[in-house]
């Protein structure tokens, strides 16, 4: 069973549409958000296609597209995210709006918790730095992440928006989430590290654990 779904997601201050297959292959959405070119985010620089993903992120924000790209491109995803947000105002609503939305896809796609390990663990390194992120497929929203960010931005992302953004993730997903870099000094590597050990813990949460079994004592997950 192919675990996929699209979401759409209008406020008056976003436009967003995300087409998300757990397991790669091939994914597409009907109808562009883009209906004026001019609209369009024209750098393509988190555009990636092999014979088992496909990765299309435009979200109008270059660094915040760098690190979903790396999410989707270590979880094994194919992702395609279009959105056109408020950002003559700032980044804040976009990456939000962005991270609550992709939650939700994700917790469509993967459907009830069952035949899955339920729990992840990933490391990451790049460079000098290094991130830990632990994942519990829990169905109760909750993240603690500690990315110890110095400076004010990274390209046109603020660094307050980025644990930000994994908090809203983790809340759109009903997902329980640990992440921590561990040491670092450069901010780009300590975030990019970041995203990389989630996408590998998340990776492993979602394969098969070999049985059909909701992973609870309780035998449900709500």
């Amino acid at each position: 069973m192919t675990r996929s779904a699209v979401i759409k997601r209008v406020t008056n201050e976003t436009k967003i549409q995300i087409a998300l297959s757990l397991d790669g292959g091939h994914i597409a959405i009907e109808e562009s958000i883009f209906e004026n070119k001019n609209l369009s985010p024209k750098d393509e620089h988190a555009t990636q296609q092999t014979s088992s993903q496909i990765i299309q992120v435009q979200t109008g924000i270059g660094f915040l597209d760098h690190m979903l790209h790396a999410l989707a491109k270590h979880s094994g995803w194919s992702l395609i995210i279009e959105c056109i947000g408020d950002l003559h105002i700032d980044d804040h609503h976009t990456a939000e709006d962005v991270g609550i939305t992709l939650g939700q896809t994700f917790h469509k796609a993967l459907g009830q918790v069952k035949g899955v390990k339920r729990f992840g663990t990933g490391f990451a390194p790049l460079d000098e730095a290094l991130s830990r992120a632990v994942v519990d497929l829990s169905n109760r929203p909750f993240a603690v992440v500690e990315l110890g960010l110095k400076r004010e931005k990274i390209g046109d992302l603020s660094c307050e928006m980025i644990p930000h953004v994994l908090e809203s993730f983790a809340q759109g997903a009903a997902i329980t989430m640990h992440v921590d870099c561990l040491r670092g000094f450069n901010d780009h590597h300590r975030a990019e590290s970041a995203f990389k050990a989630l996408a590998v813990a998340i990776k492993e949460a979602i394969s098969s654990n070999g049985t059909n079994d909701v992973p609870s004592t309780k035998g449900v997950l709500f």
